[in-house]
């Protein structure tokens, strides 16, 4: 499993500033105003040869201010789920009582402790730093995250304290699935019905599954392993003391997984929190089954079916790939229908494409319809190879990438569903200019 990085620290000391800068994009809102970033951020951060997810909390505040509860809660969460914390102060500012207080927290967290000491934009400000020593968390690293000042310092520390990746526990051909949704669309129940015996607790309570369960079984010779998450509610209720690490943990179940299982409520219908649990899935580059549960429990005629899918990919035509499967995880209705899927999803999803056959493909798709000009020229493909699987990737080596329209690699990925199946999956294209 990959580690994880947390950033800690009272409001406005630069967290999201610094998360920022270390992932490269500005995924997390900056603003002078305390407590502004009220929900973490998650990313995937690489620094030298090693990857980590980094995770963007709220400040820790002591007093009645708006968000306290709320951004306190976040804190924790990312101190218990972290392998190492970056303590944010602010140079200016000296230690102050919540400082103090962070550190006490931090101190009993038992976790390996960076203290980055912001907004050291100048030389001269660095004899400052001595008085940080005070908080007892070792040596201060002064940075400027607003100027990238001394990251590379904070990052080269962050991944000498890293610990050692953990080994894949699985056998390369087991199939990892993770089933994902809100709460009480029947995760627990179509994991059991998988498994074909009660292994989690199904309940009617939102939130009964707290953590990542894994389940490891065969069927027809082929070993599966599905990890059960708790249900991704909406931010604001995810901070109740009964499933605040749920997101976390879903998050690291997804990120562990090949194919991840979508689950929606039939009866309730789609909400816009079921678009935004498939994005996590998409985002993370992961294969995809849209799951339509409770499929007993609404009437139907001719055309359900066909009206239900409709609906689905008019709603998520971000995943337009993902395979859709109607069911009943409670009375097993076509769940039989399921696991073909999976196995072809995860085919799919593992699929290596001859170099040759490919470049065919794609000279093909090039004078079927050439590109027209974009950014000052028009994009020209050399060459292109598959660098990977899970998900399929293919680099394309071209004259110019800034010349490539976002429409026509969308034309090159339909492509290359065309002529290769690639259903259930998501497709990557990396831009190379030729030198």
């Amino acid at each position: 499993m990959i580690p994880s990085v947390a950033i800690v620290g009272r409001p406005n000391v630069g967290k999201s500033t610094l998360f920022n800068r270390i992932i490269g994009q500005r995924l997390s809102i900056t603003d002078e105003t305390p407590g502004l970033t009220r929900d973490r951020i998650y990313a995937k951060a690489e620094w030298l040869t090693r990857s980590f997810n980094l995770i963007d909390t709220g400040g820790i505040d002591f007093d009645d201010a708006p968000f306290v509860h709320e951004i306190k809660s976040q804190t924790e969460i990312a101190i218990e789920e972290a392998d190492v914390i970056i303590f944010v102060v602010d140079i200016h500012s000296g230690i102050t009582e919540e400082d103090s207080m962070v550190a006490r927290m931090l101190y009993k967290a038992k976790k390996e402790v960076i203290l980055a000491v912001n907004k050291v934009d100048d030389v001269m400000m660095t004899d400052k730093l001595y008085e940080f020593y005070a908080l007892g968390l070792g040596d201060p690293i002064p940075v400027s995250a607003g100027h990238s000042v001394g990251v590379g310092d904070l990052l080269d520390k962050v991944i000498e304290s890293l610990p050692e990746s953990t080994p894949e526990p699985y056998d390369e051909d087991t199939i990892k699935m993770c089933l994902i949704g809100r709460p009480n669309v029947g995760k627990s129940s179509l994991t059991n019905a998988l498994l074909g015996v009660n292994r989690v607790i199904v309940s009617e309570i939102e939130g009964t599954t707290r953590d990542a369960i894994d389940s490891i079984f065969e069927k027809d010779d082929q070993e599966y392993v599905v990890i059960d998450t708790a249900g991704l509610r909406k931010r604001g209720k995810v901070y109740e003391a009964a499933e605040k690490y749920s997101v976390l943990r879903a998050m690291s179940a997804i990120e562990r997984s090949d194919v991840a299982l979508i689950l929606i409520d039939a009866e309730q219908g789609i909400i816009e929190q079921d678009k935004k649990i498939a994005g996590f899935a998409h985002e993370a580059g992961k294969g995809v089954i849209i799951v339509v549960n409770k499929w007993d429990a609404i009437e139907k005629g001719n055309r359900t079916m066909n009206l239900w899918e409709d609906k689905i990919r008019s709603h998520f035509q971000f995943i337009s790939y993902a395979p859709i499967i109607y069911l009943s995880a409670t009375t097993k209705q076509r769940l039989n229908t399921l696991f073909p899927v999976i196995n072809n999803v995860y085919k799919n999803y593992t699929r290596k494409v001859q170099t040759s056959v490919l470049n065919d493909v794609i000279s093909d798709a090039f004078h079927a319809n050439p590109p027209k000009s974009h950014g000052g020229g028009v994009i020209k493909a050399y060459y292109a190879t598959q660098v990977s699987v899970k998900p399929p990737t293919f680099v394309l080596f071209v004259n110019n990438n800034e010349w490539m329209h976002f429409t026509y690699e969308r034309y090159l990925k339909n492509q290359l569903r065309k002529a290769f199946d690639f259903e259930g999956c998501p497709i990557k294209i990396i831009l190379r200019k030729r030198d």
